[in-house]
């Protein structure tokens, strides 16, 4: 990220953040590095339910455990902070007086409670014709599921994400398996951060805002990608519905992990080999010492590969099984053959690549001034990302917001805040 001085894409942007959790805070964090003004509403005393979600908590100056969650940190950067209890008649009031101080309204609620509360698209474009009002909900604002909680978890086992993601089922360690990341709401956070810049953009071009329905199951189906079209494309018709295999591929061969020769000590080793194509194909079998493979008609295409994984695959694992991992990763790269390593995190933050990068990068906090997080990974040329605000601390923000937007006194927020409101 940039320094604060640079220009930014969404200068001048203001979005009233009513989300929790993941995929929303996600989404807002993405327009919060693009510059946006992101005022993040939580409740009073409880905050977002994820800056309790440790440990690991952020280690304060003095090495002691804080009450900041690293969860809560990884979502919610360049973000200001105010408190407000908007299911009270104050709160709600307060809500709409930001309203029209604001171009994005991003909620996560149950399917009706804003409307219960007076804060819907409807009652609230009243006040500002050009809102961007975005929902993000489970299951979406209309369908048979709309009034059910929707998390995580549940979404990539309803929406075929875990029949896809782990070992083969004939295999050991077949079975079901999520994501290692939370991938319903990281999607969904993305698109919805999409569907705001378009919106935005007609918003600019018209002077209407609208709203945006988002739903974590319906960014876990379209994530499906190539094994959904695979599905739609052939498998209805042919009874055949894609199922897990491990590291594999559906369409391409080889594509997946193979084990290499073992360390001295006997833990094994292993590598990742992305085939892409014919070519590439032929040069690792003259890597390998088989360049007669590749003139194999069983082999010399990728659709035939495929056909023939069982085959192939065997021959290419025991060849495999001789190089130490060192040795093969550097033959393959000279060559030009995608490949690489099975790094742990540790691994990733010391690569020299990432640190070049600067993919990771330090903030002052409040609590610890040598925090450190993982930056945008978006690289714009003219507006890039920016460091603005680390993570909020609960309610932070909320004088200096009230005073900016409202012109708020003193004995008015602290009136609020005696009653409980903020």
């Amino acid at each position: 990220m940039q320094p604060t001085t640079s220009p930014t894409a969404l200068h001048g942007i203001r979005v009233l953040d009513l989300s929790r959790i993941l995929a929303g805070p996600w989404c807002t964090q993405v327009l919060a590095d693009l510059g946006a003004d992101v005022i993040k509403v939580e409740r009073p005393q409880r905050g977002d339910d994820t800056r309790s979600w440790g440990p690991p908590f952020l280690p304060t100056a003095q090495g002691q455990d804080s009450q900041e969650s690293a969860y809560f940190l990884g979502a919610n950067r360049n973000k200001r902070s105010i408190t407000c209890d908007f299911s009270t008649p104050d709160g709600q009031a307060l809500i709409r007086a930001l309203v029209p101080h604001c171009d994005v309204l991003v909620e996560n609620l149950k399917v009706g409670d804003m409307a219960r509360y007076g804060l819907d698209h409807a009652s609230l474009s009243r006040l500002n014709p050009r809102l961007v009002f975005c929902s993000i909900t489970g299951f979406g604002q209309t369908g048979p599921y709309r009034q059910r909680a929707g998390y995580d978890f549940a979404i990539q086992g309803l929406g075929g994400f875990m029949s896809i993601t782990g070992e083969r089922d004939d295999l050991p360690g077949g079975g079901p398996q999520k994501g290692g990341v939370a991938v319903a709401d990281l999607f969904t956070g993305m698109y919805a951060a999409t569907a705001i810049l378009a919106a935005l953009r007609h918003a600019e071009a018209t002077g209407q805002g609208q709203a945006i329905d988002m739903a974590l199951l319906d960014s876990q189906v379209a994530m499906l990608a190539n094994l959904g079209a695979n599905y739609l494309t052939h498998g209805q018709y042919h009874q055949q519905v894609p199922g897990r295999m491990g590291n594999a591929h559906a369409n391409i061969v080889p594509y997946q992990v193979f084990e290499v020769a073992p360390l001295s000590n006997g833990l094994g080793q292993y590598i990742i080999v992305a085939v892409g194509n014919d070519n590439q194909f032929a040069k690792l079998c003259a890597v390998l010492g088989h360049p007669d493979w590749a003139q194999d008609p069983r082999f010399a295409q990728n659709a035939q590969r495929v056909r023939h994984r069982n085959v192939i695959v065997p021959m290419l694992a025991e060849a495999l099984k001789r190089w130490a991992k060192g040795d093969i990763l550097q033959a393959l790269e000279a060559q030009h053959v995608p490949c690489g390593p099975i790094n742990g995190l540790d691994e990733v933050f010391a690569d020299p690549h990432i640190q070049a990068r600067g993919m990771v990068q330090s903030w002052q906090h409040p609590l610890n001034p040598a925090l450190q997080l993982v930056d945008s990974p978006m690289r714009l040329s003219r507006t890039p990302t920016t460091q603005r605000h680390p993570p909020p601390m609960l309610g932070q923000h909320t004088h200096e917001v009230l005073h900016e937007l409202l012109s708020w006194d003193d004995a008015r927020i602290n009136d609020l805040r005696a009653k409980g409101v903020l």
